[in-house]
């Protein structure tokens, strides 16, 4: 049977029947506005009212008739003054209306959900703080929660944003698993997502764990007011760092805490590791690292993912080279091997010789190496040596050097890295989401904070040497040829980005590498050598895409160019190459 259709009086009456609803609503609000003032009063009323019944009650019966002497007499005395019974009115009212205002409440405790809460942790925390033949143990099934939570503080959502914990004397605070077991005990219980700080006083037996606000992500990539030899990889907590730098973000100008790495001949971490997942902000880190260098120092760029994130450096000036290919960041890697040979002699005879060192030493090279697996793996396969070999001499020798090298990897690479490049990058830095054991494995230690699942790029751990583990958000440095970049990020880098080299200055540097050739190579004996002997090698020309070399005030060796700039010139067979540069590799 088909479904009559309802009445139409039935069913237009329900809209206005929601409106006489609203309608009457409204009135009802803009009553209660306007009668605000006489709910006040009569509210106050009722408690004077209240007030003195109850001290009409308390008042003994031998003592109830003086008293409505006494109350005549004054009612008497106030109707006989001169606008008597007005102020008395006034008076009324006023004491009424201050008596029936609306107090906040203050709360004294917490309400009864957050006690379900509080006896929840003390309970779960029971097998972690008690023993049995503890005679009065603290943490007891069914006992006070009071007496261990010394204090304690909610959100508004009724989950504890602080909390302040006793244990007993005998729990092994000293041991890293005890800890990390009530941690995340704390983790679960407390609710997921938010990031935690545990501070443990093992001489006073208290935890206090409290939630840290996040990080700020406003701040962008702009010029930090350091020093030379100074970078700054990112910014942390207020009470982590003494170091404050003032920076312009998207709210202001401010002083953010910032974690400051030093560089140089005095540096106890003179090389940094830095590993994240994929997305995590390690190409943004090394890009913030390049263009806090540049205005001091030459920098060499190899790439092993060849993704171009760093084309924007290419043809730069103090950008050395930035290398995508095996062969390329072979020939790099070399010549930055020998290069910090060169540096350590040059300064070593200059000490030996009472001068100076020269200046061309004293200029930072900085080699930046983002996903040497990757290029190890084509490496491998294609019978030629594992680039982070030639790193041995710029990771060992590199701080009297004045050679920094930064590497960045993945976590699913980490395998591939050389006990060279763990045992000398000091500095690390974990980006992206990892668990403790991952941070752990990294830094050295397990940081005093719970990492969350999902966190914005760029944010992670540092540390630095045998240091604490700070928290970590590295300054957004994106790529400005990216579509996906904002235009205030890409116009904050490109502000950045130093001016590029004209061919007439590549022309230069190539003609003051030709003269210092010519006067290392002077005392080469050329009496009594046939030249009628030798025959010209033909030399295949490649394509001008080989970056720029080193600027020719340094007076230093250029990176070897396996795609030079200019028509090659040709070789003789039986010809010494020039003794100052390295032979570059093939291919």
């Amino acid at each position: 049977m088909a479904r009559r259709p309802l009445p139409r009086i039935l069913s237009s009456g329900s809209a206005q029947i929601a409106r006489s609803r609203e309608i009457a609503r409204t009135a009802a609000d803009s009553a209660t506005d306007v009668l605000q003032p006489l709910i006040t009063v009569s509210r106050g009323l009722r408690k004077l009212a209240a007030t003195a019944r109850a001290k009409w009650a308390a008042t003994p019966k031998e003592r109830r008739g003086p008293t409505l002497l006494l109350v005549a007499a004054c009612v008497l005395v106030v109707a006989l003054v001169p606008y008597g019974p007005l102020l008395a009115l006034v008076t009324l009212m006023g004491a009424a209306a201050w008596k029936g205002r609306e107090r906040p409440v203050v709360r004294t405790g917490p309400d009864d959900a957050e006690i379900a809460r509080l006896k929840g942790l003390y309970e779960a925390l029971v097998p972690y703080f008690s023993v049995p033949d503890d005679p009065s143990p603290l943490f007891t099934h069914g006992g006070e929660w009071s007496g261990a939570f010394g204090e304690f503080a909610f959100d508004e959502d009724g989950r504890p944003t602080r909390l302040r914990i006793a244990y007993p004397p005998y729990f092994t605070d000293g041991e890293p698993a005890a800890r990390a077991r009530v941690e995340q005990l704390l983790h679960a219980k407390s609710g997921r997502g938010r990031e935690y700080h545990f501070d443990w006083d093992q001489e006073g037996n208290r935890l206090v764990m409290s939630v840290l606000p996040a990080l700020p992500t406003t701040i962008a990539a702009q010029r930090f007011v350091t020093v030379p030899g100074e970078t700054v990889l990112g910014f942390t907590d207020g009470d982590a760092v003494q170091r404050t730098v003032p920076v312009v973000a998207a709210d202001g100008t401010e002083d953010a805490p910032a974690v400051v790495w030093r560089t140089g001949p005095r540096s106890a971490e003179p090389h940094l590791l830095a590993v994240g997942q994929p997305g995590s902000g390690t190409t943004s880190l090394l890009r913030s690292i390049a263009l806090q260098a540049l205005p001091h120092g030459d920098v060499l760029i190899v790439e092993g993912g060849g993704t171009g994130e760093y084309a924007c450096l290419t043809g730069r000036e103090g950008v050395l080279a930035v290398e995508c290919g095996l062969s390329g960041a072979l020939a790099s890697l070399e010549w930055a091997a020998h290069e910090t040979e060169r540096r350590l002699i040059a300064a070593n005879r200059a000490r030996q010789a009472g001068h100076p060192a020269p200046e061309d030493t004293r200029r930072p090279l900085w080699i930046l190496l983002d996903r040497p697996g990757v290029l190890g793996h084509l490496a491998a396969a294609d019978g030629r040596p594992d680039p982070q070999e030639l790193l041995q001499v710029p990771l060992r020798h590199g701080r009297a050097a004045q050679v920094t090298v930064v590497v960045a990897e993945q976590f699913d690479s980490t395998d591939t890295l050389s006990e060279t490049v763990r045992s000398h990058t000091r500095a690390r830095i974990v980006l992206g989401p990892a668990s403790a054991e991952q941070v752990e494995s990294v830094l050295g230690t397990a940081p005093h904070t719970t990492p969350t699942p999902q966190v914005p790029p760029g944010r992670g751990y540092a540390r630095l040497g045998t240091g604490p583990v700070l928290r970590l958000q590295v300054p957004a440095t994106p790529d400005p040829y990216d579509d996906a970049t904002s235009e205030a990020h890409r116009q904050a880098v490109l502000a950045l980005l130093p001016e590029r080299r004209t061919a007439a200055e590549a022309v230069a540097v190539g003609t003051a590498g030709a003269e210092v050739t010519g006067a290392v190579s002077e005392d080469f004996d050329s009496e009594g050598f046939d030249t009628a002997a030798l025959k010209k090698v033909p030399v295949e020309a490649v394509p001008a895409s080989a970056p720029d070399p080193a600027p020719a005030a340094a007076l230093a060796p250029a990176p070897p160019r396996h795609e030079p700039d200019v028509a090659p010139v040709a070789r003789y067979e039986g010809e010494p190459a020039p003794r100052h540069t390295p032979v570059p590799a093939e291919g």
